[in-house]
């Protein structure tokens, strides 16, 4: 069975070649020559096309925004739900050589569903990680080996009861994936102490655009730099992340309060801009929510409840927050959630020579990432200078 595997990936491998001259070069979209390659390389039954009764249930299995549920979302090729690193290889391989991109979901959360959809019709595939998950931590190591399909509500409890008394500092909700929040940058509310997700990834394990796996060190400081909040979809596929876990407090406090405009939310939110400016603790994170004409003051603080009246009380007294708001509980009840994409801030335009233009991409793109926009292009031009991984805001390559 496995030679008859190998002779076949063999003969699709000798296929692709006479047709695109060269790997680093995608043929023009050939959806046969996609999937039968596909077949060649991996379980067919990891593979839902379109005519799969299960196709639907398994594209729409972690799609978080029902705005992109309906007649008019362009629909992929196929999903592809790899649960081997191997599978991912494949994938990029084979996509590569027959000119099909790859749109990759760990949890699915995208703001713009980007990771399951195109904006524009294209043949695409998705390449879903859901399979690909595990934490590998010991008791009393400060790091862990998380692979890409994870969601936070896994690491954080897997953690919790193996290595008690660490965290990593990620988000509230239990199934962002892991691989997104890190590669959005991973904001949360206690980046103020331990900084965002992306400055607490020590190593990482990505597949490139030649379908090899390459850890930081064979990859570079510039594209683990990249990796790390610069976007999905841009560089590669990361399959797994090895994550900096710090030690934290035994109880943390949360406290949620509302007020109204009669309440006078329109100056406590004025004094909060000013008060969330200041670097001297690290310890406190506030954040509002604005809906409506209400103002959600949501208050986390590394520590119990009696330090935190004395610290609101001479930092924002006018809050008035007492001791019946305080909930006491455990870090991993206490996370929040914040990796938002927008493409009302612009999308990326192909030019006449199939890549995104780094040009138009300005308008988004230097408005997320401001003077090190131009450092990604460049990272980009480096590894993947073809723009074989793309989506609608992704890094383009330098230009020519």
């Amino acid at each position: 069975m496995a030679a008859s595997t190998s002779k076949a990936a063999a003969v699709v491998l000798i296929l692709c070649l006479l047709c695109c001259n060269t790997l680093l070069l995608p043929c023009s979209a050939s959806s046969d020559s996609f999937l039968q390659c596909l077949s060649a390389m991996m379980p067919t039954e990891l593979v839902y096309q379109q005519s799969s009764s299960s196709f639907t249930s398994v594209l729409q299995s972690s799609v978080q925004n029902p705005r992109f549920v309906t007649n008019t979302t362009v629909l992929p090729l196929c999903v592809i739900t790899a649960s081997d690193v191997s599978h991912v290889q494949a994938a990029v391989r084979c996509g590569r050589w027959n000119g099909v991109r790859l749109r990759v979901r760990s949890g699915g959360h995208d703001y713009e569903g980007l990771s399951y959809r195109s904006v524009q019709p294209e043949v695409f595939a998705v390449l879903d990680l859901a399979r690909l998950r595990g934490v590998q931590v010991r008791a009393g190591e400060d790091s862990a080996w998380v692979d890409a399909g994870t969601t936070l509500g896994e690491l954080y409890y897997t953690v919790g009861t193996t290595n008690p008394g660490f965290l990593f500092p990620g988000g509230a909700c239990p199934t962002v994936g892991v691989s997104g929040f890190v590669s959005g940058g991973g904001i949360g509310l206690m980046m103020r102490k331990y900084g965002v997700g992306g400055d607490n990834v020590v190593d990482a394990r990505i597949v490139n655009a030649n379908g090899d796996v390459l850890d930081r060190a064979a990859m570079g400081e510039d594209l683990f730099w990249a990796i790390r909040g610069g976007g999905g979809e841009t560089f590669g596929v990361v399959v797994a992340w090895r994550l900096k876990l710090s030690k934290v407090p035994q109880t943390v406090t949360v406290v949620n309060i509302l007020r109204t405009m009669e309440q006078g939310a329109a100056d406590l939110v004025a004094k909060w801009e000013t008060t969330i400016l200041q670097p001297v603790l690290p310890d406190l994170t506030i954040r509002v929510v604005l809906q409506h004409r209400h103002a959600f003051f949501q208050t986390l603080f590394l520590g119990g409840c009696s330090d935190l009246l004395s610290t609101m009380g001479s930092l924002f007294p006018e809050l008035g927050t007492t001791a019946a708001d305080c909930n006491e509980m455990t870090w991993l009840r206490a996370m929040a959630f914040a990796n938002y994409r927008d493409l009302d801030m612009g999308q990326n335009v192909i030019g006449g020579d199939g890549l995104s233009s780094y040009w138009r991409a300005r308008a988004w793109a230097e408005r997320y990432f401001m003077g090190n926009y131009r450092r990604l292009a460049a990272v980009k031009t480096a590894v993947d200078p073809t723009d074989y991984f793309r989506n609608e805001q992704s890094i383009p390559p330098l230009p020519k």
